[in-house]
């Protein structure tokens, strides 16, 4: 199972344009920006302490020649200044950068999540909910990371980089030159070396998902594995997947070996070479041992920063592409429903609803018409089924209604008023929907239920409950209305689950409410509950019931065949099976033949 890592974040190249894009970060900053700031002063003066160590070390060794102890003690502290002052202008830098990092996500985190709650149905319909994770988990931690540490090592290795050029050529221009003519180029070289051997480990760690998709499909397969008595090929197919993984690791080991080799020579050779002819320039009186010893440390400053910004430039890439994408989210344009939780009572509507001549098709495939010229009138009160074949645009009646996507042609009235001039949360709040597959949160059953009106009394709840036939099963749990359902109601049978559900509708006391299929995938003991608590939910409002099972709807005011995304047929249930060769005559009878 290939898993999403941190490696694989796209870069996205620094320029003037994604710079740019990447500084909005700041606007959600708040009053934090300051901490920022004052954490970059504190990054300079760490790297200024760092620059100062290899000179007062420098400064120390001369003191042997000097032989003068007192100076060696003044020097001994001032390096104990040195090293007290830089420990605390570290503190305060990542205190800084951390306390700046976290409340600028932390707005960042919600002003995503806000938006993307708030983003309109045909978003969702065209995006992968592992994608949209990715974006808030891998992205924003990518930032995360970047924003606490990654620039600022970054700025960091750079003034040392330039700052120890400046003290290395202070000390003697000669050496410096052959330094820079092999130090440089032997730590970017180990950078780029050691990238090549990382892929390699990369490849290795993707063979090993891949041996683990094999046996996890086996594992959740095991029944099918036995009854075909292919234990033997199962065991083959991961025996082949082991062997590519050993031998990459094998080939990766001797990368790892050959670059292990190459620092030994290369790294260790220039320090040799550098010590050789500083020692050569020691002895003919143009440096003295201190500055050697300076220059040394300086030396190896430049050697590992020149070997960790190529590393941090990437990280720094990563955390751009990031920002990007993390804002293109931000940027999409949301739905236009009030801009804070409304506490007032939501105004109240009759529940006359009216379809004329409306078509439709979904945004992602616009070439197919899942309704054409439809027609209906559902008044105050009356229960109004919509029957027809699987496929043939039933549910997109019900999204319509609830105004998940626009529709293309024709308009839909409630109380005489076009849909699309109430705000959302009037014309949703107004209604209810019990789908075939009920989605519970993983809270209690309470919270559940508390769904459909979060400031509900207990005796709401308790009264709901009762309506829907759940307080029973309820109350035969330990815990009772606390016990918790657990992902998507996983711990709650269907049944109970279309009980909670109902119970939440009730509690939302709907003026339309839409049944999807609400019994189909239930057993008959299950189903002449739930039809029992649909019968006092449906009491005193207009109910459009999408049905599968014919004998669900037989009482319906007014049953609607819909056929290739129109209504070919209308009328009660005696009314339809009286006509001749009907679409609605010949469901009723291969349903009630085969039951």
């Amino acid at each position: 199972m290939a898993r999403f890592k941190e490696n694989d974040l796209p870069k996205s190249k620094i320029t003037a344009s994604s710079l740019n894009k990447a500084k909005i970060i700041f606007r959600y900053a708040g009053n934090n920006s300051w901490k920022f700031y004052v954490g970059l002063i504190f990054l300079l003066l760490t790297s200024v302490t760092a620059l100062a160590f290899p000179k007062f070390m420098g400064m120390l060794v001369d003191c042997v020649n000097k032989k003068d102890a007192q100076l060696a003690n003044q020097i001994a502290l001032g390096l104990g200044l040195v090293l007290v002052l830089q420990s605390v202008f570290s503190f305060f830098r990542l205190s800084l950068f951390v306390n700046f990092t976290e409340n600028t996500l932390a707005n960042v985190r919600l002003a995503l999540y806000t938006n993307l709650v708030k983003l309109p149905m045909t978003f969702f319909s065209q995006k992968r909910v592992g994608e949209l994770n990715s974006r808030i988990s891998n992205d924003i931690t990518q930032i995360q990371d970047t924003l606490t540490t990654t620039i600022a090592e970054f700025l960091r290795q750079f003034i040392l980089i330039i700052g120890s050029f400046i003290m290395l050529a202070s000390i003697n221009v000669k050496l410096t030159i052959m330094m820079i003519s092999v130090v440089p180029l032997v730590g970017v070289a180990a950078v780029f070396f050691g990238r090549f051997i990382r892929k390699y480990s990369k490849k290795v760690q993707d063979q090993v998902a891949e041996s683990q998709v094999v046996v996890e499909e086996t594992m959740q397969g095991i029944s099918i594995v036995k009854a075909f008595a292919n234990e033997w090929y199962e065991i083959a197919r991961y025996r082949e997947k082991i062997k590519e993984v050993v031998k990459i690791a094998i080939k990766g080991g001797q990368l790892r070996g050959y670059f292990a080799s190459f620092i030994i020579i290369c790294l260790f050779g220039t320090i040799v070479a550098v010590v050789w002819y500083g020692v050569q320039l020691s002895i003919a009186g143009e440096i003295t041992v201190g500055e050697l010893f300076t220059f040394i440390l300086y030396s190896s400053y430049v050697g590992a920063s020149s070997g960790g910004i190529a590393e941090l430039y990437a990280q720094v890439q990563k955390a751009i592409g990031a920002t990007e994408r993390v804002f293109e989210l931000l940027e999409e344009k949301p739905e236009k429903i009030t801009a804070s939780p409304n506490t007032a009572a939501i105004e109240k509507i009759q529940g006359n609803v009216s379809f004329r001549n409306v078509a439709f098709s979904y945004p992602s495939r616009k070439e197919i018409k899942v309704l054409k010229n439809v027609n209906f009138n559902a008044n105050f009160g009356q229960k109004i089924a919509i029957v027809g074949p699987s496929g043939v645009g039933k549910s997109t009646i019900a999204s319509l209604l609830l105004r998940f996507y626009d529709i293309e042609g024709g308009e839909i009235l409630v109380d005489g008023k076009n849909i699309y001039d109430f705000d959302l949360e009037t014309l949703r709040g107004n209604m209810s929907i019990v789908p075939q597959d009920v989605i519970l949160f993983g809270g209690t059953i309470k919270e559940n239920i508390a769904y459909g009106k979060p400031d509900a009394t207990e005796e709401e709840i308790l009264t709901a409950a009762k309506q829907a036939n759940a307080f029973n099963f309820i109350e035969g749990f330990p815990e009772k209305f606390e016990t918790v359902v657990g992902e998507r109601g996983i711990k709650l049978s269907g049944g109970q689950r279309q009980r909670i559900a109902i119970a939440r509708a009730l509690l939302k006391n709907p003026s339309i409410l839409i049944l999807d299929e609400a019994t189909s995938s239930l057993d008959s003991e299950s189903e002449k509950l739930v039809q029992e608590a649909l019968e006092i939910l449906m009491e005193g409002r207009t109910s459009i019931i999408i049905a599968h099972r014919l004998s669900t709807i037989r009482s319906a005011d007014q049953i609607l065949v819909l056929d290739k995304g129109e209504i070919t047929e209308q009328g009660t249930h005696q009314e339809l099976i009286a006509l001749e060769n009907g679409i609605y005559k010949n469901l009723s009878n291969l349903q009630f033949s085969n039951s």
